[in-house]
Formats: C-alpha cells, sequence, structure tokens
C-alpha cells in the first residue's frame, strides 16, 4: 500500500480554535455542497469569437460583464433588464446559446428564440416553439429551429412557418436520443454545416415489451407505461433520418446487419455531402464507421472496422480537421487514442500513442494543432492538451496538478483555466497556449473555513490480482484519535463509466460523508477495476461476470481497512446506489458477515432485468451467458443475509425497475429472511430535491442506529 497524499479542508485547527465553528448539518450537507459551500467561480465564461475578450455572468446570472487578454477589470455590457426590455419577454437569467459574431448571440427562453445584437441594443425575435416542444436544437445559418413533439420530428423557421417532418404512430419515434443514451448518444437532432440537412434518429419500438410504472397521483392509480428493453428480449429498431430541407424529402438509413444492431455516433463531414455514422452490432464487438451520401441515403464506403473479443463501444463521432481528413477515437490499442483517416478510409497514422485515457476533442486551430481533455499521467486528474497532427507533439497546457476545466478562445491562442486539487479550492487563470499565464481572476478561499470538517486521504492499494493499483480516499473526524476505534461506512459504485475519486477540491466525495464522520466515523471509498479512466483492461475485466472482480477488489479494501489499527473491523457498514446497489447488496448476500449493515438504493438484482444496451455489453445476453448471469442472480443467495440490509428504489424508476427490489423481497420472504424495504413515491431512478435529504437522513440513520 502506497499512500499518495492526505489533507485538511480547514487546516490544522486546534480543539480552541475548533470550538467557535459550527457543525454542518446533514441538510446543509445534501442541499448546499454546490450552492453555499461551492468555492467562489466564475460563472458562464465564454469567448466572444474572433476576439481576444471573453465573457461571464455575475453570480446571479443576471448581469453579463466582459474582459480580456489586455484588461484587467470587468466591464458590465447586459443586464437582464435590459434583455428583457430588447426581448419584450420574462427572462429569469442571461444564457447565450451561442455567438453568431462579436457583437451577437443567440438566446431563448420559453420556447421563444431571439438574436440579440449587442451595439444596437436590441434583439431580434426568431421562431417561437409551439407547447409541447422539446429536444429543439437551433440552427445558427438559417435560423431554423427543430424539435419534436411528442414522438414526431417538426422544424420552425425564423419567419415562424412549421413543417412536420414526420407522421408515425406511438411505437416510431423521432428526432430523440435512441439506444437508451449508451454509446455516448444525448441528442436526436443534427443539422448539417450549411443547415440544408437535418439528420435525426429515429427508433421502432414495436417489438420492444410495454413496462408498466405505477401513478400513484390519479384517484384510483394508472399505469406509466414505459419501452424497457430487457436483455435478451425484443430491442428497438433504429434509422437515422436525413431530410432535405430544399426538396421536403427524407431519406431513411438502416443497419447494414440486423435490424436491431446499433447505429451510433452520428456526424456530418465539413460539407454536406456525407454523413457517417459507426454501427455496431447488437452483440457489440464489431464496429463499422460507414459514410452515406446525404442526397440519397446511399453507403458510399465502409471506412474503417474494430472487433474485439469483449465489447467496442463508440463514443465519438468523427472529427474533421480539414475536408478529406478526419480524427477517429478508438481504445484499441488499450487505451484512448486519436487516429487519423482520410475521408476515403486511408489510414494515415496514429497521432497519440498515449497510455492514458483522452476523454474528448475540443477543436483545432489553422495551424493544424488540435485540442483534446483527457487525464494525462495521473487518472485522478482533468487535463488539456495541444497536439500538432503532422509532428505528433504533444503538450500539456494545464501544467498544475489537478482536475481543470478549460474554455479556449475561437483562434485557440487563449484560455480560461479554472481549476482544483484536493487541497485547492478553486483557481482561475487566463492562459495563452504558447505557455504564459497571464493573469489570475479568482484564487477561491476555503468554503468550510468557518465550520467544523475533518480530513481527506487519498492513497492506493494492490487489487485482487495483485499487480494493479487501486486509489482509495479515507475520510476521518474533525477530532480524529488514532489510539481509538471507528467504525467504517463504506461507499460503493463500482461500475463502468464511473470515478469516484479525483484529484479535485473535496477529492470527488459527497459533503454528507463529512457529516457522517462527525458522528464517530471513517467512510471510505476504493475504486475497483471495472470503474473509468484507466484504459481498457483495467474496465473489461468485468466482461461476462458483473460482481465478480469488482467484489473481489472491495474485499482488498476491507483488508486494507481492517490493517489500520484504529479500524473497528466487526462494525462496518456498506452503502451504494445503482450499480452501486448491486454491489451493496452482492456484498451482503455473497459475502456474508463481512458487512453488519448495508443500505442498497435502486440495486440490479439480476442482470436479466435490466436493459439490453447496457446489460449485453458487459453480460452477452442471458442465453449466451447462462452461468454468469446465474452466477450474480442475487435472489440465489437471499438465505445467505447476516447482518441488517436496507433496500430503497423510486417507485417510477425508469433506469433499473423496481421488479428487481421486489424480485429480491420475495425472495427474502420465501427464505424466511427478514430485512428492512423503503419506496420512494414518484421518483425515478434517484431521490432529488427537497427529498433527498429525507433519503439521506434515512441512508445514514439506518446505519447509526442498525451499527449501534
Amino acid at each position: 500500500m502506497k499512500k499518495i497524499i492526505s489533507f485538511l479542508f480547514v487546516g490544522l485547527a486546534v480543539l480552541s480554535t475548533q470550538a467557535q465553528l459550527k457543525e454542518i448539518t446533514l441538510k446543509e450537507s445534501v442541499m448546499q455542497q454546490y450552492r453555499a459551500f461551492y468555492p467562489t467561480h466564475t460563472a458562464g465564461v465564454n469567448w466572444i469569437p474572433g476576439t481576444d475578450t471573453y465573457v461571464f455572468m455575475s453570480a446571479d446570472y443576471k448581469t453579463m460583464k466582459k474582459n480580456g487578454v489586455k484588461k484587467d477589470a470587468p466591464v458590465d455590457i447586459l443586464t437582464l433588464a435590459d434583455l428583457n426590455t430588447w426581448t419584450g419577454s420574462t427572462f429569469t437569467y442571461i444564457n447565450v446559446l451561442e455567438w453568431k459574431d462579436a457583437n451577437s448571440f443567440y438566446t431563448s427562453t420559453e420556447g421563444k428564440y431571439f438574436l440579440v445584437n449587442l451595439t444596437e441594443k436590441k434583439a431580434t425575435a426568431l421562431a417561437t416553439l409551439p407547447g409541447g416542444a422539446e429536444g429543439d436544437e437551433l440552427c445558427t445559418v438559417t435560423n431554423t429551429i427543430a424539435y419534436t413533439i411528442d414522438n414526431n420530428l417538426y422544424i420552425r423557421t425564423a419567419q415562424n412557418a412549421e413543417t412536420q417532418i414526420t407522421n408515425f404512430e406511438k411505437n416510431i419515434v423521432s428526432g430523440k436520443s435512441i439506444a437508451r443514451n449508451e454509446f455516448g448518444i444525448a441528442d436526436g437532432i443534427f443539422w448539417s454545416p450549411t443547415g440544408n440537412y437535418l439528420a435525426f434518429y429515429q427508433k421502432d419500438e414495436s417489438d420492444v415489451a410495454d413496462y408498466p410504472l405505477l401513478d400513484i397521483t390519479t384517484p384510483t392509480g394508472s399505469a406509466i407505461n414505459i419501452k424497457y428493453p430487457m436483455a435478451g428480449q425484443g430491442s428497438e429498431k433504429p434509422a437515422v433520418g436525413i431530410y432535405n430541407l430544399k426538396t421536403g424529402k427524407t431519406v431513411y438509413i438502416k443497419p447494414t446487419g440486423k435490424a436491431d444492431d446499433y447505429l451510433t455516433n452520428v456526424g456530418w463531414g465539413m460539407d454536406d455531402k456525407y454523413l457517417y455514422i459507426a454501427e455496431v452490432n447488437r452483440g457489440q464487438n464489431h464496429m463499422k464507421l460507414i459514410q452515406y451520401d446525404a442526397e440519397t441515403g446511399a453507403l458510399v464506403k465502409i471506412l474503417l472496422e474494430e472487433k474485439s473479443d469483449k465489447w467496442v463501444e463508440p463514443e465519438h463521432a468523427p472529427y474533421f480537421v480539414s475536408p478529406d481528413m478526419f480524427l477517429w477515437m478508438s481504445e484499441k490499442d488499450g487505451f484512448m487514442n486519436l487516429y487519423l483517416y482520410k475521408t476515403d478510409g486511408s489510414f494515415l497514422k496514429q497521432v497519440t500513442s498515449n497510455k492514458w485515457v483522452t476523454q474528448g476533442i475540443i477543436g483545432h486551430d489553422v495551424a493544424g494543432n488540435i485540442y483534446t481533455v483527457g487525464t494525462g499521467e495521473s487518472p485522478l486528474e482533468t487535463n488539456y492538451f495541444k497536439i500538432n497532427i503532422a509532428s505528433g507533439v504533444q503538450t500539456r497546457l494545464t501544467a498544475e496538478v489537478g482536475t481543470h476545466d478549460v474554455h479556449f478562445s475561437s483562434d485557440y491562442k487563449y484560455f480560461y483555466d479554472s481549476y482544483s486539487a484536493h487541497a485547492t479550492p478553486n483557481i482561475e487563470i487566463l492562459k495563452s497556449t504558447a505557455g504564459k499565464n497571464l493573469r489570475t481572476t479568482v484564487t477561491a478561499e476555503n468554503p468550510y473555513k468557518e465550520r467544523i470538517i475533518g480530513t481527506t486521504e487519498i492513497g492506493t492499494i494492490k487489487a485482487a490480482d495483485g499487480t494493479t493499483d487501486l486509489y482509495y480516499r479515507l475520510i476521518k473526524p474533525s477530532n480524529f484519535d488514532a489510539t481509538k476505534k471507528y467504525p467504517v461506512l463504506v461507499y460503493v459504485y463500482g461500475g463502468p463509466h464511473a470515478q469516484l475519486i479525483t484529484n479535485s477540491w473535496g477529492s470527488g466525495a459527497n459533503l454528507w460523508m463529512h457529516w457522517m464522520a462527525e458522528q464517530g466515523y471513517l467512510v471510505y471509498t476504493l475504486d475497483n477495476r471495472g470503474s473509468d479512466n484507466r484504459g481498457f483492461a483495467f474496465e473489461s475485466v468485468i466482461h461476462r461476470q458483473l460482481g465478480t472482480v469488482e467484489m473481489d477488489d472491495q474485499l482488498k479494501g476491507v483488508e486494507h481497512l481492517k490493517s489500520m489499527p484504529f479500524v473497528d473491523g466487526d462494525r462496518l457498514a456498506v452503502h451504494g446506489w445503482s450499480f452501486g446497489g448491486f454491489m451493496t447488496t452482492s456484498l451482503m448476500l455473497r459475502h456474508p458477515g463481512v458487512f453488519q449493515v448495508g443500505v442498497a438504493g435502486g440495486p440490479v438484482t439480476d442482470w436479466a432485468y435490466y436493459e439490453v444496451m447496457y446489460g449485453e455489453r458487459y453480460m452477452d445476453t442471458p442465453e449466451e451467458n447462462k452461468e454468469g448471469y446465474e452466477k450474480n442472480r442475487l435472489m440465489n443467495y437471499a438465505k445467505n443475509l447476516k447482518g441488517e440490509l436496507l433496500l430503497i428504489h423510486g417507485t417510477i424508476d425508469d433506469v433499473v425497475v423496481m421488479q428487481h427490489n421486489y424480485a429480491l423481497v420475495k425472495a427474502f420472504v420465501e427464505a424466511e429472511i427478514q430485512m428492512d424495504f423503503f419506496p420512494y413515491p414518484m421518483h425515478p431512478h434517484n431521490v432529488r430535491g427537497k427529498d433527498r435529504v429525507h433519503l439521506m437522513t434515512k441512508v445514514l440513520t439506518y446505519v447509526l442506529e442498525e451499527m449501534e
């Protein structure tokens, strides 16, 4: 075990000083972490295109200010009152959708779109969307807006003329994200660069079962039917439509393989000629990047293919650096890296060969440099890089250790960098990509300086394989005494695409963990193998056996805890939500006696009840992997429970449907095993808003009372 860093939020406060400080309440810890206790920061930073000037917002978003590379005092340029006067509307805050030029920007409120000109001090009204419009996407070239109403797609011009693009029955959904937002899919509408074409996702859900959720707000209760494709069952059939605004015609692209394969990562080339789609087979082990003719929808060429004996998961559309060259992001060499291709499919070069994860492409400049975001050498960090495409020379632009958030000027000569680290609340620096720090604009104070709060330690242990480093976080109370024995709450997630421990202010922890520590607990978290930002081998070791390797690593975490002289190894609790709920319940049932108390929120209890897209990637189908599904079906282990277990679920959860918890509760009843169950009526997969205080009170009170 190698200790990395330990630090104090408050500093070395002696007891006499601590007596003057206030405790953080549980309600404050839940509701105020990102409000009253959020470090001082600059809101809404956005560079004005073609200039060396950036704008930002007042803390209440009611005043727009500007500053620049050569200035050192911000100037107010727009107030909320001005915006409402110019638009004749009732904005409650200033929002910038996109800058059109150095003087004007697009904005919207309540379905009304405007182009605001700061020089002329006026706003031009664009389209006003009808009631029920969703997912609206503005084309700034033509000022045309695409949107959906129910399951169909519409466009509305700046002259407020509306055209209905699709007209299908309820099982055909157009213009919305598909594949349950897997493969990096978040949107369903894609304007071409000139605005002459509109590409959109479509899904046929005729073969997907209706899943009933109970709405208790109606007098007799009523069903909310959702489409939920469970692993191994009927799935949606995708298509991509391309609507030609000049001819009014739509062509459709469907998978080249089976009808329920996936169409992902839709992207346009630099002109309107071609559309690019990454097609993935339902088995998710074969991907083809395909070029299509935008006019006809005809397949032009398969540009590249990737296969894996585990999974292939494209999450980024091709990024074009010129009309005939694009970058493709792939982790085929073990880490997400950049590869350069010509649009005829010719492979040119591997641009990066990092042994760490590139997370995204930000943009490129006229000098042939690409700008990216990724972890860098430490998987706990977020950094930004400049890479010369021709030479492959890579320069880290964010020199300071920590987690960075960067906004680049339109010419990429300057950037605004906001970063934090374990012991750094927030520092903001205006920089040049040539390597100069121009000025520091914010140095935030410790937002907990007047509160009692404990310490956080970050370190590493070896995974169950004996070689892989795993990061842990240990939170101690402010009055920690190494001669005492402390009970421990282990907070767990453990699943793919999640990382709980980062080199950022708070180290990725929730503030309620510090409240729990002040009740006389240690709070421990471990990012096991299978979690995010460590490369493909680290993540894919879970294939076909979700829960097995993850639990092995978490049990190594328990060994680490028990090796500490100040840990009471007989008083351990575990809590997690979603995949963390699955992990919590798995640890309680498959390794009984390790933890005395468990609280599992929204747990998967049988991967056969989970969705096709996620479940089949990691587990294959129930028919293909009978042993894997059977081994991780938690109902099989209900009789093993030792200790106290509380199961929690939102009653209209459309991600991990409540069937998971019901099935497990039924197994406990049949095994004559007592446990506890608490539903949150009319809450989906997580409990948010003010009710979250009730949730965390329920969770932590249960642990405190049952660990007595």
